[in-house]
């Protein structure tokens, strides 16, 4: 009997880590979500008939809907979703919703990939959730009083909270029975990212350190072997390749509970007010 073929979501699939893990899956379908469609082109053409550009604004809600309902039809199964889309924002932007854009793009797209998909990952043999972000940095924290940062923003502090959010994600996900197995992995510092944003002083730092950061492949290389092997365990934690405790006081199954709780009441105001 011919092996499956494997369906992979990707976010964030066209760039940096996200592409590498698309083009690195070569015996699977590989459906890379992505917002430049000549990037997406250009993957496409790479994968040779085995890799599907889903264009998308992943810092939307509506449009992120739009996507898992697309992902919904045109697959009955789904065996991994793999996590990347981030951009930095150096000032306060708002999406068109109204949302901080990191919160949105970092955290809320991830959330709502994760729990869209998740009966369709439930259907697959050995089904994956990878979320790459920052487990295991204790800087940081969830601004209960400020999720969008109205008050108060600062890039690096818009990404700390947006990758807590990401390992309460995993933590919440994880507990609440999902055949999907979770990952919640910290590659550490690696040549990947666009950093055009990003102030020029900033840009040249960033330059210069990435002689000694990690090369896009060795940083993807375990999500790849995840994938085809998925972890026994319900959620995982990985700081480049350090188990990280799942008793470290930034995994409190208590405290994602209460994001989780958070993230879908404004997912409610969201769609009210979509409606309204």
């Amino acid at each position: 009997m011919a092996e499956r073929t494997k369906v992979v979501v990707v976010s964030g699939g066209t760039a940096g880590m996200g592409r590498a893990v698309a083009r690195a899956e070569r015996g699977d379908r590989v459906v890379a979500i992505g917002s430049d469609p000549v990037k997406g082109r250009a993957l496409v053409d790479a994968g040779r008939g085995r890799i599907d550009f889903l264009p998308a604004d992943l810092s939307s809600i509506a449009a992120t809907r739009a996507a898992i309902a697309t992902i919904r039809e045109r697959h009955p199964a789904v065996d991994a979703l793999a996590l990347f889309a981030n951009r930095v924002a150096p000032a306060r932007r708002l999406t068109a919703e109204g949302l901080e854009q990191t919160f949105a793009l970092y955290y809320l797209s991830r959330y709502l990939l994760s729990h869209g998909l998740r009966d369709h990952l439930d259907r697959a043999p050995a089904p994956l959730i990878v979320n790459v972000a920052g487990v295991g940095v204790r800087k940081g924290r969830i601004h209960w009083d400020d999720l969008q940062l109205a008050r108060r923003y600062r890039m690096v502090g818009a990404q700390l909270q947006a990758g807590r959010a990401n390992d309460l994600l995993g933590v919440d996900f994880a507990s609440h029975g999902a055949r999907a197995r979770y990952v919640l992995y910290h590659p550490g510092f690696t040549r990947s990212g666009d950093t055009s944003p990003l102030p020029p002083p900033l840009r040249l730092a960033l330059r210069v350190a990435s002689v000694v950061a990690r090369p896009v492949a060795d940083s993807a290389r375990p999500i790849v072997e995840w994938i085809d092997t998925p972890p026994a365990a319900p959620l995982t934690a990985m700081d480049r390749a350090r188990s990280v405790p799942l008793d470290t006081p930034t995994l409190d199954p208590a405290t994602a509970a209460r994001l989780a709780a958070a993230t879908a009441d404004l997912l409610e105001q969201a769609t009210l007010d979509e409606r309204g």
